[in-house]
């Protein structure tokens, strides 16, 4: 195989930043896009990048014999059906974020992509940020000794709207999921409970729709080392997105991305530019490396470097972080099958 060729099912925002990183790349090859409300805007955004195939039926896709590999960026609620349907095909399969909202379901996906014997990666893009890839270095070299505490800030500019905060899962399931995998991630350990607390402090529209805009959660690992994060839908200035990692050793740090290293110093105040506006500008080059490591993946039978189990692990995190809530306690994953 010279080429992957790819299908991407679901031509929003985040299938077409895809697209555009499979096409700069050499080994790769997009083929088709489906989307349900595939219209002449689509027709002309693909005929200008020479993607042949647009369509509304994701099943052409699928069933395509010319293509290899499938990426689901469609709503989560089509996220296990596609997944099935891919495997059952044969197609390797990237998938974003949550792959469901519903742990049992994610399981139903995962047990089909095994059966099927193909690859399934999940989209957490920010494993390939490149201040956090460094950061993992350094644990895993054990720069900082044994690891005690973890530390991670992950506040957005601005709130979404009201029409996504209805479908988006809540923000343990929409946002925070991206911060348990990277506690997991830099752990090097599998989490055993969970204890949230949140709060409706931004806009009352998160009340109305059953969820939080702001909230602090405490991750205990099997090793014995805990996480504290914390999450807002609103910092007034700009994309907050920090990590600490501190151990028997020491403490490695990583700080935000700034668009220049400027820094104005005179006798009112010391100054510098807001960070990277948003998760477009602050992650593109994480969207581009883990496309980049799934096509090789692909290629080269590589191990992949975010599997199944580990979006399925962050939904787990994040449906004991909503029952902690709701129940004012820690919760045991354990516990989640009792819960259900």
């Amino acid at each position: 195989m010279g080429k992957v060729r790819v299908g991407i099912i679901g031509a929003g925002r985040i299938g077409k930043i895809h697209a555009d990183n499979l096409l700069r790349m050499g080994n790769a090859e997009v083929v088709a896009v489906s989307d349900l409300f595939a219209g002449e805007e689509l027709q002309t955004w693909a005929s200008e990048r020479g993607i042949g195939i647009v369509t509304t039926d994701s099943a052409e896709l699928i069933g395509h014999p010319d293509i290899d590999a499938i990426f689901i960026c469609s709503s989560t609620d089509t996220h296990v059906p596609l997944i099935i349907q891919a495997a059952e095909a044969g197609k390797h399969i990237f998938c974003e974020k949550p792959v469901s909202m519903d742990v049992n379901r994610t399981r139903d996906a995962l047990e089909a992509v095994r059966t099927a014997g193909v690859k399934l990666q999940i989209g957490f893009n920010r494993r390939f940020d490149h201040n956090f890839k460094r950061l993992r270095e350094l644990v895993e070299q054990g720069r900082a000794g044994e690891p005690h505490l973890i530390k991670i800030t992950s506040r957005d500019p601005n709130p979404p709207s009201a029409t996504y905060i209805q479908v988006s899962g809540g923000i343990f399931m929409d946002m925070a999921i991206h911060d348990f995998d990277m506690a997991r991630f830099l752990a090097g350990s599998e989490v055993e409970t969970v204890y949230a607390q949140g709060a409706v402090l931004v806009d009352p529209v998160f009340r109305e729709h059953g969820d939080l805009d702001t909230a602090i959660t405490t991750l205990t690992f099997a090793s014995g080392a805990m996480a504290v994060i914390d999450n807002s839908r609103r910092a007034a200035y700009g994309y907050d997105q920090r990590v600490e990692v501190f151990g028997s050793k020491g403490a490695i740090a990583a700080d935000n991305d700034y668009p220049n290293t400027v820094v104005v110093s005179d006798g009112e105040s010391i100054a510098r530019d807001k960070p990277l506006h948003f998760f477009l500008e602050r992650y593109n080059d994480a969207y581009i490396e883990e496309t980049r490591q799934f096509i090789d993946s692909v290629l080269n039978d590589r191990p992949l470097p975010v599997e199944g189990f580990d979006g399925l692990q962050a939904e787990l995190i994040a449906r004991a972080a909503k029952e902690s809530v709701k129940l004012g306690r820690p919760v045991k994953l354990t516990e989640l099958t009792a819960l259900a």
